[in-house]
């Protein structure tokens, strides 16, 4: 191509002067091809290869949860998918779910898979594995709608870069100063808030402060339920707190038992109706620590003879709960031996409690344990199923808590040691239940009180309660099963009855044809006699007591 190239056609007469090296000799043999590159728009950048993208994550959601929402209770579906649940990615043959927390995660896992199954594949044509992931724990959203996102959002910073670059930079406003500043605080609590105030209200319940000596309005023998386990002590504190002191038949009293069992709540019983009927009395509760401190305070502060005449000269009720948190304290211990000498001598009431009888107790004092000893020492027993069970109506009567008969013997069962966890059962439930403004019901008993690990055990049955009957009174299985009358194997025989009633509800025929052929009237005449034993004696109660909660 030999054809001059018509510069003057496109530049202008003072640019193809000040163009260097270019006059007429300048000959263009070739023109550079343009890059391909060039002729064509920027194409955009290829996302991962995921079916769906952001916008269709979104419309799926939307439609799982419509479907949700028509097949699941409102409350239940407000408690556990609105806000809570959300779809986060579908890749290959899995879909993914965000959930709040790890509470929601495990009910929806346990409970609503299916609904979820049979809503994805009503829209989406086909079954999936589904998996859940907890908000924080993983990214919520999955790579390949993350690359839409970064994608999206890089697409906008790009546009944005190039309008504002033909627009002429302001002059810098004048700093702001802390008053011009405007936030707004949000504070609505999310539903993990909420599940946390639940849990904080279970364990203030579990976990009480000190009772220094302030006596509790709210125990009373009114509000105290009365089994097996405990009527015995129930009676007994129940006299002292009408005859107090030296009048009455047990100026030292010392109750015993584990944890969680009520003696606190009989001590604070026992001293409101003292209160009530002897207002004239100076009564005195406070917990063996605290008596204690009161104890080295007075001693630091050059007033232990105040201290002495304050408990030796002007208390006429002294009752001192967990007496066992003496042990090793000397100095302590010595004090409360004369400080219960002068008080005894002038027949002032005492009553004490523990978890251990005074002779299990190490670290106190022979001398100190024999005091103990002077009054008349009882246990109170682990709650039966039906003293459990009243327990617990009663708790969510205080509590204006709505429980069906399931749900309370669901956590009867499962709950056998303590009264305060059946009681904190009932609170954690009741907060739950204000919180979520939800219905409580099995499935959510089982949840939030871990009832699954504590309620598993092997299947009740007659062999069993035979079985356990068996080995606690050490008499052979065979026996118990045959036409022997023998004094103990005939109370064996008739409480392993007693309890296959109550428990297992199980007719008089089969129970008969179980203890050797016998008829309906003789399992009817021995459940009858241990029905009445209970009402009486202290040694059946703990025999039924220990042969139950043995049995799984």
């Amino acid at each position: 191509m030999s054809q001059e190239f018509p510069f003057d056609q496109f530049l202008s007469k003072q640019t193809l002067t000040n163009l260097p090296n270019v006059n007429e000799n300048h000959k263009l043999d070739k023109i550079p091809a343009i890059p391909k590159s060039f002729n064509t728009a920027p194409e955009k950048p290829q996302l991962d290869q995921s079916p769906f993208n952001y916008e269709e994550l979104e419309g799926i959601n939307l439609e799982i949860l419509n479907q949700l929402k028509e097949n699941i209770a409102i409350q239940k579906f407000s408690t556990f998918f609105e806000n809570t649940f959300t779809l986060a990615s579908i890749e290959g043959q899995t879909i993914e779910f965000s959930v709040t927390t790890p509470f929601i995660k495990n009910m929806i896992q346990n409970h609503y898979l299916e609904q979820i199954n049979e809503a994805i594949i009503g829209i989406l044509g086909k079954s999936y594995s589904i998996e859940l992931i907890i908000t924080g724990s993983k990214k919520s959203l999955s790579s390949n709608t993350n690359n839409i996102l970064n994608s999206i959002n890089k697409e906008k910073t790009t546009s944005l870069s190039e309008n504002n670059s033909q627009i002429e930079p302001q002059k810098s406003e004048k700093p702001r100063g802390a008053g011009d500043v405007k936030f707004t605080l949000d504070l609505t609590p999310t539903k993990e808030d909420l599940i946390s105030k639940v849990e904080s209200t279970y364990i203030d319940h579990m976990n009480p402060g000190p009772s220094g000596i302030l006596i509790d309005p709210n125990k009373t023998f009114d509000n105290f339920i009365v089994g097996p386990s405990n009527n015995m002590a129930f009676a007994t504190v129940i006299s002292v707190a009408n005859n107090p002191g030296k009048s009455g038949k047990y100026p030292s009293l010392y109750v015993y038992s584990s944890s969680g069992l009520g003696k606190t709540h009989l001590l604070h019983a026992v001293a409101n109706r003292i209160k009530e009927n002897y207002p004239e009395f100076a009564v005195c509760l406070i917990t063996a620590r605290d008596f204690m401190k009161e104890m080295i305070e007075a001693i630091q502060i050059k007033q232990l003879a105040e201290f002495q005449k304050k408990y030796s000269e002007t208390i006429d009720v002294l009752m001192i709960d967990d007496i066992h948190e003496l042990k090793n304290k000397q100095g302590t211990q010595n004090e409360f031996f004369h400080i219960f000498n002068e008080l005894h001598n002038k027949g002032k009431q005492l009553i004490f409690t523990s978890d251990k009888s005074p002779k299990e107790i190490d670290g106190i004092e022979e001398r100190v344990k024999t005091r103990l000893h002077w009054g008349l020492v009882l246990d109170i027993q682990k709650p039966d199923l039906e003293t459990r069970i009243a327990i617990l109506k009663r708790k969510a009567y205080e509590l204006d808590l709505f429980l069906t008969d399931d749900v309370f013997n669901l956590i009867a069962s499962s709950i056998k040691a303590s009264i305060r966890e059946l009681e904190g059962s009932l609170i954690k439930l009741s907060a739950f239940a204000d919180v979520m403004n939800v219905e409580i019901d099995n499935d959510m008993v089982m949840e939030l009180l871990d009832l699954k690990s504590k309620g598993e055990g092997k299947e009740i049955t007659l062999e069993s309660i035979a079985r356990t009957a068996s080995q606690y009174f050490k008499i052979p299985m065979a026996d118990l099963k045959s036409k022997a009358r023998g004094k103990d194997i005939t109370k064996a025989r008739h409480i392993a009855m007693y309890l296959s009633r109550r428990i297992l509800r199980a007719t008089q025929k089969d129970i008969g044809n179980f203890y050797g052929g016998r008829d309906h009237t003789s399992v009817i005449h021995g459940v009858k006699k241990i029905t009445d034993q209970l009402k009486t004696d202290v040694n059946t109660s703990k025999d039924v007591i220990y042969i139950e909660n043995n049995l799984s």
